[in-house]
């Protein structure tokens, strides 16, 4: 009697296992973000998806806060600790508040990695950076090069139109900027004036750029207020295409400027991607894939961390007349 119900188990067992019922036990990854209904976090939810597909073990739990705080992250964390899941990839309201709460998660076994907005080292095991400084400034200046080359001339001067002077990241990236010109021997550089990411401001800079060197071919503004700005000078003065505008901007606000050719093309960060990245480093650190200091992205490639535990995307993503409008409705 005993063997017929062992036997009874054994086939029952395999029964399941045919069936599927014992599949392979997901990873569960929480997609944190910043407050759900935001464009740029649903396309972001969109590349998670897209790991997802490719990588077949993985639910994604996608989650976030009505506003964007901290304290309504912070409760979502406890909760996510209490529902056990393997891994939270996070984009931070704040850079501290939540670290109490993802040291937590961290005792209880769960992998933290934040993505676009980070933590303290102290949550989290890498945060990945959309992109790097270096990498921001060598796109900065291909753009110039890229419109230059659009208006048909092999060489032309460029201006830049920043925010603060005592913006860091600003001054860091037009820094980065100058040291790639060496790549760029057909660029010059004629000028740098801030407009303070104030929209009147930045608006009056771009035209006196324009009056102040009459040869100018593009300004380029690695702020989302002043690129908006100098393509609106660069429109009501009637010199679209003779001045090119590009930098960093949102599809959503200058999608008609490239459209009436005002920017030829401009640059920022692919949320599509980030989603994905970040979907396929959590997995990675749960099925502990990849080194301290290299882990595998998919079709992103591999994340070089540095001993802070901080890593960079990639260069920026182009935006131009062939794809503005796809993005332009995400974010």
């Amino acid at each position: 009697m005993k063997n017929k119900l062992i036997t009874a188990c054994v086939l029952a067992s395999a029964t399941l296992f045919a069936s599927g019922a014992y599949a392979a036990e997901q990873v569960r990854v929480a997609l944190l973000v910043k407050a759900l209904g935001i464009g740029f976090f649903e396309a972001a939810y969109r590349g998670a998806e897209e790991a997802k597909k490719e990588l077949g073990d993985v639910e994604i739990i996608y989650t976030g806060p009505t506003s964007t705080t901290a304290e309504g992250q912070i409760e979502i964390i406890n909760s996510l600790i209490a529902q056990r899941v393997d891994a939270i990839a996070v984009s931070a309201n704040d850079a501290d508040a939540l670290v109490p709460a993802l040291k937590k998660a961290q005792q209880r076994g769960i992998k933290v990695i934040s993505w676009d907005s980070g933590v303290g080292k102290e949550g989290r095991q890498i945060h990945l950076n959309p992109s790097s400084n270096s990498l921001i400034g060598e796109m900065n200046v291909q753009l110039a090069a890229d419109a230059i080359k659009a208006k048909g001339k092999t060489s032309g001067t460029f201006a830049i139109l920043s925010a603060t002077p005592t913006s860091t990241n600003q001054n860091i990236w037009i820094g980065e900027m100058k040291n790639s010109l060496s790549q760029f021997p057909n660029l010059k550089l004629v000028d740098t004036v801030y407009g303070d990411d104030l929209a009147d401001k930045s608006f009056r800079e771009a035209t006196a750029l324009i009056k102040n060197h009459p040869d100018l071919d593009v300004i380029v503004a690695p702020t989302t207020v002043g690129i908006l700005a100098a393509a609106q000078a660069v429109s009501d003065l009637g010199l679209t295409g003779k001045v090119y505008v590009t930098g960093l901007g949102l599809p959503s606000e200058l999608a008609g400027h490239v459209h009436s050719g005002a920017i030829h093309s401009f640059a920022i960060w692919n949320p599509i991607d980030l989603g994905y990245s970040a979907t396929m480093l959590a997995y990675n650190l749960v099925k502990g894939k990849g080194t301290k200091t290299e882990i595998p992205m998919g079709r992103m490639g591999t994340l070089q961390v540095d001993e802070n535990g901080d890593g960079a995307m990639a260069k920026p993503f182009v935006y131009d007349e062939s794809n503005v409008d796809e993005f332009s409705s995400i974010f």
